[in-house]
């Protein structure tokens, strides 16, 4: 819908991108309307003259589905409906339907399910199907209570205990990922269907699911990726982002997306054969700033440039960006100087740190290697802070990504004030 003050182009691209979306889930699309109104309609959106058009298109192609590209309130489904005849349903609960679809692990299901009653409950009428046989019905109805306050009620208790069950989920996850932290870690993001899949199953033979549709991959792969000899990482899949996401989706799917919060190291790919890359660019980076990820060291991955038809077309991107990675997953193209950018790109973010503590402290000096990368080591003698009594000490140079030397700091807080002794002062 073209209302003033948007872009008739890229009101087009949205709608295409709903056409696929409607594809993804299922649905041939038989007619495609773009109103142009002056503002929002309460009762009905579009207004009443847009929708006795839209019933008229209805009634000529026999669609038995209306898709909106915006959300709508109750009472504007319910005020449509009741024109055109037949069901309606919006983008957002288009989406749902397509996670609902795609959604294969019991992590996966419990967040759809959520996202899902989610949005439902503000949208309870008195023509729904009450919920009471799922769970029976005696006993659950309060004194005067209506059929649509208990579906309300069952709704709610069943939130409960879907947000219980993902806090154990996010509590596993968590367990999981300080399992791994002597790894320096990257999560693939990108705008859904940019070829984010096929990446990981190029780099890590990931065996990830990865097909030409909309959010094809909604739970977080990992694996470990050999970038060259003796450099691994772990890289992670996750749910690509798309225009208007749904914010209870976000929400909903906060134990897989905190893989993107707690990596090292984003790889954002972008489709380089799409002509809306630039605003798929600005969708994924406006999603990372709702999760709180910020000023994270990013690397630019332009995928498919076996699509683009022009070679100039080519030239031109690789001159706008010349610190980006340019491949065709799918063709494996330029993977070799992808991994050259991505060890560049994590060797620019890591911070070099010199400590000196005592020999004794084994537990320390594995801790550090663990998490570092060792550069240089010097055993010698050195004098307690405050003290004075003489210990063996070892200097270590290593560096690690910020995240580990926050883990860090504490050690290098403990033993800021221990020194090398001179080797007149060293015991003999």
């Amino acid at each position: 819908m073209v209302t003033p003050g948007h872009d008739k182009l890229d009101v087009d691209d949205s709608i295409r991108e709903l056409a696929l979306l409607a594809d993804t889930a299922g649905a041939d699309v038989v007619d495609t309307m773009v109103p142009s109104v002056q503002r929002i309609n309460v009762a009905t959106f579009v207004g009443k003259g847009k929708v006795q058009e839209l019933a008229s298109r209805v009634t000529s192609t026999n669609a038995d589905l209306v898709i909106f590209d915006d959300d709508l309130s109750n009472v504007q489904v319910r005020n449509i409906e009741r024109e055109v005849g037949c069901k309606l349903l919006d983008r957002s609960a288009l989406i749902l339907d397509i996670f609902a679809r795609n959604a294969r692990t019991a992590t996966a299901k419990t967040q759809v399910e959520l996202a899902q009653l989610e949005y439902l409950l503000p949208r309870l009428t008195r023509q729904w199907t009450h919920l009471s046989r799922q769970k029976g019905g005696i006993g659950m109805r309060g004194p005067g209570e209506t059929q649509i306050e208990t579906d309300r009620r069952l709704i709610g208790t069943r939130i409960a205990t879907l947000k219980d069950r993902l806090i154990k989920i996010d509590r596993q996850r968590t367990t999981q990922r300080k399992g791994r932290s002597g790894f320096t870690r990257v999560s693939l993001i990108g705008y859904t269907n940019a070829g984010k899949s096929t990446l990981m199953n190029e780099l890590a033979g990931a065996g990830v699911l990865a097909e030409n549709r909309l959010f094809a991959t909604l739970d977080a792969t990992t694996r470990t990726v050999e970038l060259s000899p003796g450099r691994k990482v772990l890289l992670s899949d996750t749910v690509g982002f798309i225009r208007k996401l749904p914010h209870r989706l976000i929400e909903s799917f906060k134990s897989t997306l905190d893989e993107v919060r707690e990596s090292d190291i984003l790889m954002h790919v972008l489709d380089a054969s799409h002509r809306g890359f630039e605003e798929h660019k600005e969708v994924v980076q406006r999603t990372l700033l709702e999760l709180g990820v910020k000023d994270k060291p990013t690397l630019l991955v332009f995928n498919k440039i076996d699509a683009i038809e022009d070679p100039a077309d080519l030239l031109a991107l690789k001159n706008t960006y010349p610190d980006a990675a340019f491949v065709s997953a799918l063709r494996g193209i330029g993977l070799m100087e992808l991994r050259e950018k991505l060890v560049t790109t994590i060797d620019a973010g890591f911070e070099e740190i010199e400590i000196i503590l005592p020999v004794a402290d084994q537990k320390a000096i594995q801790h550090i290697r663990s998490m570092a990368d060792i550069l240089e080591e010097e055993y010698a003698w050195g004098q307690v802070p405050y003290e004075g009594d003489i210990v063996g000490v070892v200097r270590l140079r290593y560096r690690v990504v910020p995240r580990h030397a926050h883990d860090l700091a504490v050690l290098t807080e403990r033993y800021k004030d221990f020194e090398i002794l001179s080797e007149d002062s060293a015991p003999v």
